[in-house]
């Protein structure tokens, strides 16, 4: 094609730290500056506030100001107008908005847009870009309501759903494992995240010490790493387990000490900037996650040359450690065997380094410049 193919991005806001904003921020640079795309990104909240990463000056930004996020309080029934008046606000704008950019392909984070995507008829194709995973998606756990009406609302909801990416040209999930629960769709297709992390230095695998990274919730899943640690720490108390990350942290602090483990093995820190060094200074990294979308953190810490210790929780895990060749997975939640492979990853220090050097070599797979080839095969294979 002479001219350049224009795309369009809808998503809430890029004014977040969070991975979905990061990702989209990596691959509009790449696609505007290295592939030569003509690149729009859609927003809705928060207009006039600075977006967090920094997007390239060939990327250009348009906010439909609609503030989902600010409806507030009120009784049920003045939310809930609010939100439909402000749904379909944002169907009138964004369909204003496509017939005058006249994109060839217009891809929805499966936000608000994906209800009615696929009904506007600007003529650009339509994809999905899901940075979730099935199991964990929209499953109505948080809803104060007895267990058969929140699954009923959960199927009634994805049955919807499914209706509309069936009409999707494609829909692209981070993952293999996720892909394959989408039974019902003949469309689907994994892309994983690029990696946006660049080791500057790799650890020699010889320090003691063990790193987990994440927010203190209940995702993240350190109640269960610490009665893991509490196990591995009798048998090699001069090992010390480090987790960073932000959230309730003093929660887990107060298992830590029920638990008898002290800061000589076993320290909860806040967030720290210093990743890449955090890591070169470890020798393994734990991933005790109860679900994820696709925890490029795994790739971090092999790009630092640290074997990881992952739960095989849905998903990603499994797409990014080869076990024991690179890494090491676990039966997803079992606290016994997250131990034991603990213990081995320590014990077996020969194993340990060959794994950490493997580790480097095949992460590269997730290389910027690798995923965006095939989100490049796509986008054309479309359009041809």
């Amino acid at each position: 094609m002479n001219r350049k193919i224009k795309l369009v991005y809808c998503i809430p806001g890029l004014y977040a730290s969070g991975g979905m904003e990061r990702v989209l921020t990596l691959k509009a640079n790449y696609l505007v500056e290295k592939l030569g795309y003509d690149v729009t990104i859609i927003l809705t909240e928060e207009k006039g506030r600075k977006l967090y990463y920094e997007l390239s000056p060939l990327v250009k930004v348009i906010n439909l100001d609609i503030n989902f996020d600010r409806i507030g309080g009120g009784n049920l029934v003045m939310r809930l107008y609010n939100y439909f008046s402000r749904q379909q606000r944002y169907k009138k704008r964004l369909r204003k908005a496509l017939y005058e950019l006249r994109p060839d392909i217009t891809i929805s984070t499966l936000r608000r847009e994906i209800n009615f995507i696929t009904s506007i008829r600007d003529g650009s194709r339509k994809i999905g870009e899901f940075h979730f995973s099935r199991d964990n998606y929209r499953n109505f756990n948080d809803i104060k309501a007895p267990t058969s009406i929140r699954k009923m609302a959960a199927r009634m909801w994805m049955n919807q759903l499914l209706s509309i990416l069936k009409k999707l040209e494609k829909f692209v999930v981070l993952t293999n494992e996720d892909r394959e629960k989408w039974i019902e769709l003949d469309n689907v297709i994994c892309i994983h995240n690029p990696s946006t992390f660049r080791a500057t230095c790799t650890s020699d695998c010889e320090a003691k010490r063990i790193l987990a990274i994440g927010r203190y919730t209940y995702q993240k899943g350190f109640d269960l790493l610490l009665p893991a640690w509490k196990k591995v720490s009798e048998n090699h108390p001069d090992w010390q387990l480090v987790i960073y990350g932000d959230g309730k942290r003093a929660e887990y602090q107060k298992q830590a000490d029920a638990l008898g483990l002290n800061r000589e093995n076993c320290r909860l820190e806040g967030t720290t900037t210093q990743v890449a060094k955090e890591m070169a200074s470890s020798s393994a990294f734990v991933l005790s996650s109860r679900y994820e979308g696709m925890p490029m953190v795994l790739g971090e810490a092999m790009a630092c040359g640290i074997p990881p210790v992952s739960f095989t929780c849905p998903c990603g895990p499994r797409d990014i450690i080869t076990d024991r060749e690179d890494g090491l997975l676990v039966e997803n939640g079992n606290i016994d065997q997250l131990a034991e492979k603990l213990d081995f990853i320590i014990t077996n220090r020969e194993i340990r380094k060959q794994m950490g050097e493997k580790a480097v070599v095949n992460v590269h797979r997730f290389d910027l410049e690798n995923i965006m080839q095939k989100w490049d095969d796509l986008f054309k294979g479309i359009l041809s």
